[in-house]
Parts: structure tokens; sequence; C-alpha cells
């Protein structure tokens, strides 16, 4: 029979419906049972396509007599840490705590009332000898273990579990004195991620590697402010290693989650949204910096995977991919020389073994992970092919076509509210940088369906999957979509998008602002009530709320003149900017809001007729050049939006000719009509 997951909606819970284990969601069944029945809580948090969470499960959750012990001896409660970010922060720290590391699948154990007193990742099924003096207990030894101490020693897990509580209040309450903003933390932050970078293969650190896509914006910022070699040098190589390299899908297009060794060469063969929403916008920003074709391809390429595997019928975006497929890590991805041979013909099969660099013995268990370390052109001159560019791209198709029948990865089709902002803004921004009027379409669907079914006016809840949505929405949630929906209007001047923005803030600001410490919670002050309520600054695989906040609000600010609003955003800087200057490859989204706040920020009002190609040309100017310090408007001729967007006041053309006014701090240079005009105005002229 199956568990009570059979009734969730989270892909990665109905993956354990089957399971032996009486596994309970989290909720007040649960905890209430752990009360009555005076059991610890085993809590066990996973997501979908997370490899080793798959291990863990077929090793224990389905061998019955593990399962029999657990259900004999503990309440158990499976979570699904995408659908519940507070829940994962807050025992992700404790278990960090006890243990020392942290990962998933995380292994947690609890007090009925839901304090942790020991916890780990990983458990295999049996005592496992890891190295020289290194022993791994078994999982049912855990259990056992763990079990007996909380019956017969029940003092001492109580004090412990106290003791971790109290030091989780103190994680994520801690005071953090005010420090006034200063540009030379910028520089700070750059000097400091130049002693971590990797000059021979890009990224930050040794191996495992992840795509820093946050860090790489905060130094094509320092690249726009200061001309900057050393960030140009970062961004540059760390770009174009992983674009060529096998933690970018050479033939399906989409990052995957992060490279096993520090050459970008092996990767973890998970996607998730949330890199490929940060890396497609990077990729097209640092195209309208560099001019590189490489960046450009790669950010397109991107683009088209999400819109291609990644989109819901509706216009929402699913969550994941898993790295396995027919029980192997990376099988759906990788190619021998035969299965090539198979497909191509003889000229072709030449050409992809020199482009996708292909070896006989392979170079990942006897099979190839396509990279690109060459431009097409270098090959074309040693094979003396003058249309390389054009058969590579017909290659890779039937590669594509070749690999979709194959047995595909499975995927995690639930729509979370703050990824999906994520990528919304990734397509808004990318759709004008690129000129692809289908990327800003599928980000204004993506609005509309957010709007339709994760929303009730200003209230947004979290996770939505086959017609059903819920879980209240968390900061990142808002944060992310009030900030998508700054990018959207900037792309379509759909004022309604500011509307709604707007209020999503105010509910912000009621729901999660911290009024004694400054900053913002996770969760809401109406949310359920855990044993801590987190509040984390660290910018980790996403964004933190306050990072994507202190920057959303400003822009906001500019664009409707609420001070309340700027001021907010300036406490979270004053509070953490010391902190992330210091450490800056944890805090790469909120080293860029810190840039926007220190930035020689434009408001740029255009006033015309959309459809006029003197309009056009005027906007052009400002959307054609990577300006990170602006905010963009457009006052229609009625006037309509001017309730909404207060900068657009009294914004009108001139002389009968589309205009432009630039303005800083609400004061405002005389109108222009000519796009000549409008980039000396900008400094434009001096590129």
């Amino acid at each position: 029979m199956p568990n009570r997951l059979i009734h969730e909606t989270s892909p990665y819970l109905r993956q354990h419906a089957e399971n032996p284990v009486d596994w309970y969601p989290w909720g007040e069944e649960a905890l209430a049972a752990a009360r009555s029945q005076d059991k610890p809580i085993l809590l066990s948090i996973g997501y979908a396509a997370c490899h080793w969470c798959h291990v863990m499960a077929h090793e224990s959750f389905e061998n019955p007599e593990i399962a029999a012990l657990m259900n004999e001896r503990y309440i158990n409660i499976k979570v699904d840490r995408e659908e519940r970010p507070d829940l994962d922060s807050i025992y992700m720290i404790a278990v960090q705590m006890l243990s020392g590391q942290g990962g998933w699948p995380m292994t947690m154990f609890l007090t009925p009332e839901g304090k942790p007193f020991f916890g780990g990742t990983y458990f295999p099924p049996e005592d496992r000898q890891m190295g020289p003096g290194q022993m791994m207990p078994g999982f049912p030894r855990v259990l056992q273990a763990v079990s007996t101490a909380f019956q017969t020693r029940r003092d001492d897990v109580e004090q412990s579990a106290d003791q971790i509580r109290g030091q989780l209040d103190q994680h994520f309450q801690a005071d953090i004195p005010f420090s006034a903003l200063d540009v030379e933390d910028l520089a700070t932050a750059e000097q400091a991620l130049y002693q971590e970078f990797d000059p021979a293969h890009g990224g930050f650190g040794g191996a495992p590697k992840f795509p820093p896509g946050m860090t790489l914006e905060f130094l094509l910022r320092r690249i726009h402010r200061t001309g900057s070699w050393r960030a140009r040098e970062m961004l540059t190589t760390t770009l174009e290693r992983m674009g060529r390299g096998g933690i970018f899908d050479q033939i399906g297009g989409g990052f995957h989650r992060y490279a096993v060794d520090d050459i970008w060469l092996v990767p973890h063969f998970e996607k998730m949204l949330y890199d490929n929403a940060l890396l497609s916008r990077l990729y097209a920003l640092a195209w309208q910096v560099t001019g590189d074709d490489l960046y450009q391809r790669v950010a397109n390429r991107t683009f088209d995977y999400i819109l291609r595997e990644m989109t819901s019928p509706e216009g929402g975006f699913y969550s994941s991919q898993d790295a396995d497929s027919e029980g192997e890590e990376g099988k759906f991805y990788v190619w021998t020389p035969d299965e090539l041979a198979a497909i191509l013909t003889p000229d072709e099969c030449t050409i992809a073994q020199r482009y996708f660099n292909v070896v006989a013995h392979g170079n990942f268990d006897g099979a190839n992970i396509l990279t690109a370390p060459r431009e097409p052109e270098q090959i074309a001159l040693e094979l003396g092919v003058t249309d390389l560019r054009q058969q590579i791209n017909a290659i890779r198709q039937k590669l594509y076509d070749a690999r979709s029948l194959r047995v595909w990865p499975g995927r995690d089709e639930k729509i979370l509210t703050g990824w999906n902002a994520l990528m919304l803004r990734a397509l808004a921004d990318g759709g004008v940088a690129l000129d692809r009027p289908d990327l800003v379409d599928a980000a204004t669907r993506n609005a509309r369906f957010i709007q339709a079914n994760l929303a009730e006016g200003a209230r947004l809840l979290r996770s939505y999957k086959d017609g059903r949505a819920q879980i209240d929405g968390y900061l990142e949630d808002y944060a992310n979509l009030i900030d998508a929906l700054i990018s959207l209007y900037e792309a379509t001047f759909d004022a309604g998008w500011i509307a709604w923005a707007v209020q999503l803030a105010d509910q912000m600001l009621a729901e999660f602002w911290d009024t004694e410490r400054g900053g913002f919670y996770d969760t809401a002050v109406s949310s359920e009530t855990l044993i801590a309520r987190p509040k984390e600054v660290f910018d980790s695989a996403t964004p933190s709320g306050n990072s994507v906040a202190a920057e959303a609000l400003m822009r906001l600010a500019l664009l409707t003149t609420r001070i309340d609003f700027q001021s907010r955003a300036r406490i979270i800087l004053e509070t953490y900017g010391k902190r992330a200057a210091q450490r800056p490859t944890g805090f790469g989204r909120l080293l860029t809001a810190y840039d926007f706040a220190t930035g020689d920020v434009h408001e740029i009002a255009f006033a015309g007729d959309l459809n006029d190609d003197a309009t056009q040309a005027l906007l052009g100017v400002a959307r054609g050049h990577y300006l990170p310090w602006k905010v963009v408007a457009l006052a229609k001729p009625d006037g309509a939006d001017e309730s909404i967007i207060p900068l657009l006041t009294d914004r009108t053309p001139v002389n009968g000719q589309p205009a432009a006014y630039v303005c800083q701090h609400y004061t405002c240079q005389l109108p222009v009509t000519t796009p000549e005009a409008l980039e000396k105005q900008l400094g434009l002229d001096e590129e």
C-alpha cells in the first residue's frame, strides 16, 4: 500500500510514496504523532534531481528490514527542500553544526518538538570503509544507536537539542553593526576574488567547481565601472571555459549543475532551472559588453533549451532534470565513436570528432562527454571546409534527434514561483539584449501564469503542480518576482507589471521585514512557526532573498518615488555590505546590489508611440548597450501610467517628436530627440 506521500504533488515526495517506510509529509499530523507517541522524528530532506538521494532511497528506504526499523522507532518525515527552503535552511545549519558538513540527502533526528539533536547526510545500508582509519556507520546501526540514546539518555538528548536551538537563534538573529556604503568595498571584493581565481581554467578554487553566475555578474559590473583587467580576465576566462566545456550541454544546450573536476569537463549531469536562468542572462549581457560570439551562442542555445524542454504547456517552467537515466549518471548525454558513426556520414563523423574532441578511449567511463574547445573556423582551416559552422549545426541537430530516442532523464515538473521568476527576468533581459521578441513573449506568458496560478493578489504561493498551488510564498519568491516584473516592464512597457510589483513589495515589507535588526526574514510573520525563523543573506546556488530585494527595491523606488523602498534597501546593504566585500564568492548577488547603490544611476523616461521608428531608435540606445545603472520607462500619450510610475509625470514628446528624458535623482537634463544626443547624455559617445 502506498504511504501518505501518494497525496502530495511534489515529484520528489511521490518518488517515495511506494516505499515500505511509513512516511509523513511535514505537517501537524506528523508532529502530533511524534508528540503523542513520544517518538523521535527522522527527517529526510532531498530533492528530485539529487543523485545520492536516489542512492539512499534504493539502498535503505526500499529495504523492508530497514524500513521496519524506521517505522518501529521513529516518526518518519520526508521533505522536498525545493518546496520547503525554510526547513532546509534551519536543519542544514543544524547538521553543519553537528557534523561539520552538509549536503543532500540530509538525515536529521529531532525531538518530538522538532528540535535537532543528531544528524548527517548520506548513510550506507551497512558499515562501510571510506578510507584508512575511516569507517562510515551503516544506517541501521545509526537508527538503533540514536533510538537507544533517545530512550535511555533523554535528558542528554534534550540538553543537546536545546543547545543547538540556541545556536540556531544566534545564527539567524546576530546583531551586525551598520557600516556606511563605500565604493572601495567593491574594489576589496574584486581583489579578494582574484586571490581565489583559477587563471588556467577559470572559476574560483578547485574541484568541484560550481558555475559562479552571480559572482561573474559582479565582475561584469566592475568592467563597466572601472575597466578592470582583473575583472575582465576572471569573467572571460570563466565564461569561455564553461561554454566550451562538458558542463555545457553541447548538443541540447543548457548547463549541468557543476563540474566534479577543476577543468569544467565532467559534470554532475543534473540540470537546474535556476542555474540556467542565471547563466543564460549572464552570457547575453556579457555578449553586449564583449561582442564575443561564443557568449551569444551559449545564451541563445540555453534559452532555446528552456523553451523546448523545461516549459509547461501553460507557460510555467519546470524545476530540474535528473542526472541519471536507466540507473546510470550521464548515460543520456555521452557518446562513443561507434554511436557517432552510426548516425553521421563519414565526413560528418570526421568533423564531429574533431570539433567535439571525441577520442577512441573516451573521457568518461569509456564514452565521451562532448566539449567544444576550438572555434569552427580553426577546424575549417585544418579540414579545408568552407561552411563548417553550418555543418556543425546540422550535425548537432542529427545528434539531438538521435539522443531524443534514448531514455530521457526524469524531470521534476513542479513549478516554483521564485525559480520561475529568475527565469522570467532572464528571458525579459535576454530578449532585449539579444533582440529576441520570442523570449520577451515567453516571459510575459510566464508572468501571467504566475499571476493566475500562484498568486492571490499580493499574496504568493510557492509551488504548483497538477493544478494545485500550495505552501505560503517565501522571501525569495516575492523578491525574485518583484525584480523580474521590473525587467518585464522595461521590456514591454506594460505598467500593470509595476503596479503588481508595488503590491508585492508592500506585502513583502509587511510580512518579512525584521523591525529590530533590519533586513528580511525568509518566512512571513503569518507563516508556520518553526523552531527558528531563518534569515539568510548568503548567495549560494540561488541568490538570497535579501540580496535580490535590495536591488529590486532600489529599482522600484526610482520608478515610483517610494522613499521607503530605497531606505529599506540601504539598510540591507549597510548591514551586510562589509561582510560581502570580505567573502565575495558567497555574496555575488549582494555585491551587484551594492554596485547599483553606489553607481551613477540614470532614470531614463521616453515619450512617444512604441510603434514609431523614431521611438524605437531612441530605445535602441538604452537597449543596445550594457547599462546596469539605469531604469527605463515609457510615457503613453494619454498619460495613463503616471499614477503608477511617477517618473513619467509631464514626460511628453517634443515638437511632435519622440523624446528621451535623462534624469538623476529626479533632476533631468533637457529632453533629446535623436539617438546621438541621447548617447551623449548617457556618456556612450565616449565608448
